[in-house]
């Protein structure tokens, strides 16, 4: 369900809380967890939470697969953005909160919907989109769940 906190597996935390000790203890610079580990990061997250089974590190455009065996692709972001190289079939997007201690729900849907709404692709192949526009489509899409019978997504 959109918007859910998410609590972070406790080694994931301890990573967040150690950016906070060195960004204060040298101020002026930053130290967020970025590529690969974030990726990682997002994939632990979804997997405990969500029950999926994490594919391998090399599986095209899917990073897990659920219950019902649909493939999944999850992005986690401390931004405003996240981007994509390809569509996919269950698109899970959660966004670390302030407090650095959970991962926020922002979508989690069909994947097809989201590519058709990202930017134009750029030169590195990615195209992106904005994490105020993956709520909106959230809200869209639970709306019309609503209307129709179904209960969210857990």
């Amino acid at each position: 369900m959109p918007g859910r906190p998410l609590p972070l597996p406790e080694p994931v935390a301890r990573i967040y809380d150690a950016v906070r000790e060195l960004e204060a203890t040298y101020p002026g610079r930053r130290f967020t967890p970025d590529g690969h580990m974030v990726g990682s990061i997002g994939e632990v997250i979804a997997a405990e939470a969500f029950g999926l089974t994490l594919l391998p590190m090399s599986a095209t455009a899917h990073d897990a697969r659920d219950a019902m065996g649909r493939d999944v692709q999850v992005k986690l972001t401390g931004g405003n953005s996240i981007a994509m190289y390809d569509t996919c079939d269950r698109l899970l997007v959660l966004r670390i909160t302030a407090d650095k201690r959970h991962a926020e729900v922002i979508y989690d849907g069909d994947g097809a919907p989201v590519w058709g709404a990202c930017r134009p692709m750029q030169k590195n192949g990615q195209r992106t989109i904005s994490v105020a526009r993956l709520r909106a489509m959230a809200l869209v899409a639970a709306e019309g769940d609503s209307a129709a019978g179904y209960a969210p997504s857990a």
